[in-house]
Parts: structure tokens; sequence; C-alpha cells
């Protein structure tokens, strides 16, 4: 008999990934870890209301496409994109909701970065509120203990558009990276470990002088929401747009430690078909049924360019997806085209003048696991954007 370390029975356990890895996980571990985020890190329920919003569904759309040379199908796509999941929206109709590797349509998998732009949406909700008197609001009017710190002068706007100025290192193949450290410290559910993390970070730039994508920026976005609001992050979303928007399943933000601050920047849950109705809520201008949830023009000033991208460093690759300038956290493109990007393949895209939007969920491998073969995976979901947009927005 094997030596034992307790006198537990060897009851059937299900291993879970390591969750200080999580930026590194090998593809293998990601399809499974990815939709099992709040199981890794501590978590706070996004509630739907009793009313789900039913979607329309129009004519399937299943058009083949070309990349290149190469004649792709949506079949080809997903499998060479490692999707998990991929919707199209026209006209506030369904006409493509496809799910791949065993995900199921109730499950939540990770929105990764998108749920910056998600939380940048609510933003207006607390200005219509009264919450937040302005964008130029100080963030250390709201978080005390920011004050003396590099974010001293450093603006709510100057969160919502990467430009606070503040050091910060978001490489996910560097383990001492200021993210990776940001990431151990969720993994390891440190109270007040994000915040004493922010605040230990020196000044770079003047605020609003520099673009640099900060996923720290965001967190303190939320902390900054939640302070204004006197809420919980997930609560506050429940009430301004989970419920209302008719969504058709609970959600979740992530938490710093158990029962504490809301990550509002990355690693939410959300079943893909609520990540569809969030995106339709985007391109109809903040409205669900004539009522406007988030202010008059929000929509449009979170989409307005703040910072053109050409030749800036730490745009995650996103000039193969045609985008060229950063708004109030939303990646933009030159043809009306609104983004939302989450590492690892998590996309959002809307156009709100063709009245298109595109959903996918992937699993793109990290950098030590690519091989010689790698396909531009962007670039050819771009391809079948505008294959798309072709095809349906006549």
């Amino acid at each position: 008999m094997p030596p034992s370390s307790n006198n537990m029975p060897a009851l059937p356990a299900q291993h879970l990934p390591n969750a200080e890895d999580f930026l590194m996980w090998p593809p293998c571990l990601q399809s499974y870890g990815f939709r099992n985020v709040d199981r890794l890190f501590a978590s706070r329920t996004i509630r739907r209301g009793p009313r789900v919003r039913v979607l329309a569904r129009g004519p399937l759309y299943d058009a083949p496409f070309s990349a290149g040379e190469r004649q792709m199908s949506i079949a080809d796509l997903m499998n060479q994109n490692n999707m998990t999941g991929l919707t199209v929206t026209c006209r506030n109709q369904v006409v493509l909701e496809n799910y791949g590797l065993g995900l199921l349509e109730h499950e939540r998998w990770s929105t990764m970065s998108m749920v910056k732009s998600m939380t940048a949406v609510l933003v207006g909700a607390a200005i219509a509120d009264g919450a937040i008197g302005s964008l130029d609001d100080a963030v250390t009017s709201y978080l005390a203990p920011m004050r003396g710190s590099g974010y001293e002068g450093v603006s709510i706007r100057h969160l919502l558009t990467m430009s606070s100025g503040v050091r910060w290192m978001e490489e996910y193949t560097d383990r001492d990276s200021d993210v990776n450290r940001y990431s151990r410290s969720l993994a390891n559910k440190v109270p007040g470990g994000v915040l004493n993390l922010m605040a230990s970070l020196p000044r770079a730039h003047a605020p609003g002088a520099f673009w640099n994508y900060n996923t720290g920026d965001t967190y303190l976005l939320g902390a900054v929401m939640c302070a204004a609001t006197g809420r919980t992050l997930a609560d506050y979303m429940s009430e301004k747009i989970w419920r209302p928007a008719g969504m058709e399943f609970d959600a979740y933000y992530t938490l710093e430690s158990a029962d504490g601050q809301e990550i509002s920047g990355s690693r939410a849950g959300m079943a893909l078909r609520d990540m569809t109705r969030f995106a339709m809520l985007v391109m109809n201008g903040g409205e669900v049924d004539g009522v406007q949830l988030l202010g008059d023009n929000w929509i449009e000033t979170v989409g307005t360019r703040a910072f053109e991208l050409a030749g800036l460093e730490n745009t995650a690759g996103t000039e193969l997806l045609g985008v060229s300038a950063y708004g109030l956290s939303w990646w933009l493109d030159d043809d009306g085209g609104m983004w939302a990007l989450g590492h690892s393949g998590q996309r959002l895209y809307i156009n709100r003048r063709e009245q298109i939007t595109v959903v996918q969920l992937a699993v793109y491998p990290e950098p030590a696991y690519f091989s010689s073969q790698e396909p531009d995976r962007d670039t050819d979901l771009l391809h079948f954007i505008r294959t798309v947009r072709q095809h349906l927005a006549s």
C-alpha cells in the first residue's frame, strides 16, 4: 500500500489547472479552464432578471468566403480558429449561432479583456445617474488609497483611454511583468493586493499624454465605479444592463479576493448568447424597446477616437483586425467598426451603421505553444467579417 499524507478516503475528484498560470496555459487547459474561471478565482454573480428577451431569428447565414487565395467555409474558420462560439446578427436578428469544442449554450466562457469595453459602457449609466459627475473627475476623489501614488492627477477619462501615464508592462510571457504580478495576486485571492500593486507603480508619462495598454487602469475604473455608486459592480451591472436588457443567463465578475473588489477589466464569465445581446445593445445606441439604459449619446462617446495607434507599441496585434484607434476602452477601425478584444481570441465586433454584430469565442495558443504552421487567425476572421458585411449590409 502506498503511503498517504492523510486518512481521507479516495473519492472521485476533478482536477483544475493552476490558476497562477492562467495567461500561460497550453490550449488543452485553456479550452477547459476558460469555461471554469469561477471555480479558479473568487467571483460575484451578475444576476439576470425574470424576463428573458427572446432573440429574433433570421435566415441562416452560411456563405463561404475568400481568405487570400483560399476559399473557407464557416466550419473551416471554426476549426482553424479553435472556436468555442460564433454568432452573427443583422438588423437585430440572429443569423448564425454555432458552438464548438464542447461548449454548451448555457455555459459561461471567459470574456478576457472584452469585459473592459463592457465596463466602459456601464460608466454611462453611472454618469446618467449622477453618481459620477464628470469623466474629468480625479481618480483620487473616489479612491483615497491612490493619493500620493502615480495615479495622482489621473482622471476617469485617462483610465478609460489607457492614458494614465503610470508605468505598466502588459507582457503575458514574462512571469515578472506587471500583468502577471496582478494575475498572481488574483489567483492567491489577496485582499487589497491589486490596489496595493497599482499604488506602488511609478509615473512614466504625464496623464493623457501617452497611450499604453494597461489592465490595471480598468481595475481602478471598476473600483471608482463601486465607490461612486455605493454598489458592487456586479449588482450595478445587473440593475442597469443585465436585467433590463433581458439577458438569459446569470453572468459573473471575478474578484480580487473572497467577497472583494470586482476585476472589471478581465476574466469575467458570460454565455455566448448574452454577449450577443450586449453587442446588440451597443449597436442600438444603448436602447432596449425604446428605453435608453446608458444616457444619451454615451455609445457615441465611447466610440470616439481618443488615440491613433499607428506606430505605437503594445497594440496586441490588432492591426490584423484593421483596428487603427482606441476610444473609451473600445478599439476602432476605419470602416465604422467598434471592437471589444480579449486575450486568446475573444472578439466582439459591432458596426452600428450597417447593423451587424459578430462575436467569436476561441482558444488561440499562447506564444510558447505556437507551431511553424500557425495561421493568421485574426486576418481570416477579418476576411469573414468583411464578407458578412458585403452579403448582409446591402
